[in-house]
C-alpha cells in the first residue's frame, strides 16, 4: 500500500479544527448533559443522547445514520442504538472506522465530585464531566474529523464511517457484540479500524492486546447469630476475609511477565463488598464480595477458575461455610492484532506528524470493544492521548488532547 498524502490539504484542515476548538467544547457540553447509563447501572440506556448527537450531526449537513437498533426489554424504547455515519470515498474497497460508544458509568460518589458531574466545566485547559474523556473525546474527534472534510469539500481516498455503539460499560451485548453477531458483513479483514478508548499521556500507546478478563462474585454463607455467642453461629464474614488473603496467593499461581503489557503480569484485585449485617453486634451469616482478574495470555480462565475453586473450597473445609461462586463477567482474551497490521502503520505515521512521537504497539490489562473484533479476525487498534481519566471522579478530557486526535483521524481519513 501507498502511503500518499496531500500535505496542504492536511494543513488546512488542521487549521480548521483548530478554529472549531469551541464548537467541539459545545459539543461536550450537550452531551455531558445526556447521562446514557445502562439499565444495570441504574438508567435508561443511551436512546435520548443518541438522539440528540444524530440531530447535530444532521443539522451540520452530516449523511444520515445507518441505524441497528439491538433489541432490549430494559429500557423504554425496547431498544438500544447503534448508529453508523458514512462518508463516501472516492473508493469503498476500504473502509476507515473511528468506533465509540455512547454509554458512560455512573459518577459514584458525588462528594468526591468538585462539581455536578453532568454540568461541563472548563478549568486550565480541560474539560470535566462524567464522560468527558470516557468516550466523548474520542467521539467529539471524530466527529470533527469527519466534520472538516465535509466543510472543506473533501472526498477522501475511502469511505469513512463513524459508528457510536451502545452497552460498552456492561459488556456491549447490545452494541459493538451485537453488531459483530448480526451484521458481520458490515466489517472487512482490509478496512481502518480505530478505536479512541484508550491510550496514555504522551500518545506513544497503540494497543494491540489485552488480558483476558474474568470477574468473580463470592457469596460466603454460614450461620448468624448474637455478638457474644460466636459458638452458635458460623462467621461467614471471618471465612469470607480469609478467602480473600488466599486469592492473593494467585499471584504466585500465576506468574507469567511479558513487557508488552502495562502492568506486565496478570492482577487479581478484591473489588467490590456488600453489606452484610447492620450492626456491629451481629455476626453475619452471609458475606458477598468480588475479584475483578486480568489475566496474561498464557493462561485460560478455566485454570484460573479451577485454582480459585480450590481455595474456595479449602476454606470450606476450614470455616464450615458454603461458598458460592458466580462470574459476571467472562471474556478470554481475543488474538493480538499484529504490530505489522495496516492500521498500526497508518497510526503511527498520523501521531508521528501531529504530535511528533514514535507510537509503539503495546497490551493493555483493560478490555475494550476491540476484542469483537479481533475474534473475528478483523485487526483493530485502540489508541488516543488520554491522561486516562475513566471511572473517576473529577474525569476531565484535556481540550489540546480533543483537537489534536481529531488532527491525527483526518491524517487516517487522508491517507491513500
Amino acid at each position: 500500500m501507498e502511503h500518499s498524502l496531500d500535505n496542504e490539504l492536511l494543513e488546512r484542515v488542521s487549521a480548521a479544527l483548530d478554529e472549531a476548538r469551541g464548537q467541539m467544547i459545545e459539543l461536550q457540553r450537550g452531551l455531558c448533559a445526556l447521562p446514557a447509563l445502562s439499565p444495570s447501572s441504574g438508567g435508561s440506556g443511551e436512546m435520548a443522547k443518541a438522539d440528540w448527537l444524530m440531530g447535530r450531526l444532521a443539522g451540520w449537513g452530516f449523511p444520515e445514520s445507518e441505524y441497528y437498533p439491538a433489541p432490549d426489554d430494559d429500557v423504554p424504547e425496547g431498544e438500544r442504538p447503534n448508529h453508523l455515519v458514512r462518508i463516501p470515498g472516492a473508493s469503498s474497497d476500504r473502509t476507515t472506522w473511528v468506533l465509540t460508544h455512547l454509554d458512560v458509568v455512573p459518577p459514584g460518589e458525588e462528594s468526591l465530585w468538585s462539581g455536578d458531574p453532568w454540568t461541563l466545566r472548563i478549568e486550565d485547559g480541560k474539560l470535566y464531566g462524567r464522560g468527558v474523556e470516557d468516550n466523548q473525546q474520542g467521539m467529539v474527534s471524530s466527529i470533527f474529523a469527519a466534520k472538516a472534510l465535509l466543510d472543506e469539500g473533501i472526498t477522501p481516498p475511502f469511505d469513512v464511517v463513524l459508528a457510536f455503539v451502545a452497552d460498552e460499560e456492561t459488556g456491549s451485548r447490545f452494541g459493538a457484540g451485537y453488531l459483530m453477531e448480526h451484521h458481520r458483513d458490515l466489517f472487512r479483514s482490509e478496512d481502518l479500524l480505530l478505536i479512541p478508548d484508550a491510550g496514555d499521556e504522551a500518545g506513544e500507546m497503540i494497543e494491540v492486546a489485552e488480558k483476558s478478563i474474568a470477574w468473580f462474585q463470592f457469596t460466603v454463607r454460614g450461620r448468624q447469630t448474637h455478638g457474644s455467642t460466636p459458638d452458635h453461629g458460623v462467621n461467614a464474614h471471618k471465612a469470607g476475609a480469609h478467602l480473600i488473603v488466599l486469592l492473593e496467593q494467585l499471584y504466585e499461581d500465576f506468574p507469567a511477565r511479558n513487557d508488552l503489557f502495562d502492568p506486565p503480569v496478570s492482577t487479581f484485585e478484591p473489588t467490590m463488598k456488600k453489606a452484610n449485617v447492620e450492626n456491629i453486634n451481629t455476626i453475619p451469616g452471609e458475606d458477598v464480595f468480588a475479584f475483578d482478574c486480568r489475566v496474561m495470555p498464557d493462561y485460560t480462565l478455566e485454570d484460573v477458575r479451577a485454582a480459585i475453586e480450590g481455595y474456595a473450597k479449602e476454606v470450606e473445609l476450614t470455616f464450615g461455610v458454603t461458598v458460592e461462586i458466580e462470574t459476571p463477567s467472562w471474556q478470554p482474551a481475543a488474538p493480538a492484532t499484529s504490530p505489522e497490521a495496516p492500521i498500526v502503520g497508518a497510526l503511527n505515521r498520523a501521531v508521528k506528524r501531529i504530535y511528533g512521537v514514535d507510537a509503539r504497539p503495546m497490551g493493555i490489562g483493560g478490555g475494550t470493544v476491540a476484542s469483537f473484533f479481533r475474534k473475528a479476525g478483523i485487526p483493530a487498534a485502540v489508541w488516543s492521548r488520554m491522561d486516562d481519566q475513566a471511572h473517576m471522579p473529577d474525569e476531565y478530557c484535556v481540550i489540546d488532547n480533543m483537537v489534536g486526535d481529531a488532527k491525527v483521524m483526518v491524517h487516517l481519513f487522508l491517507e491513500s
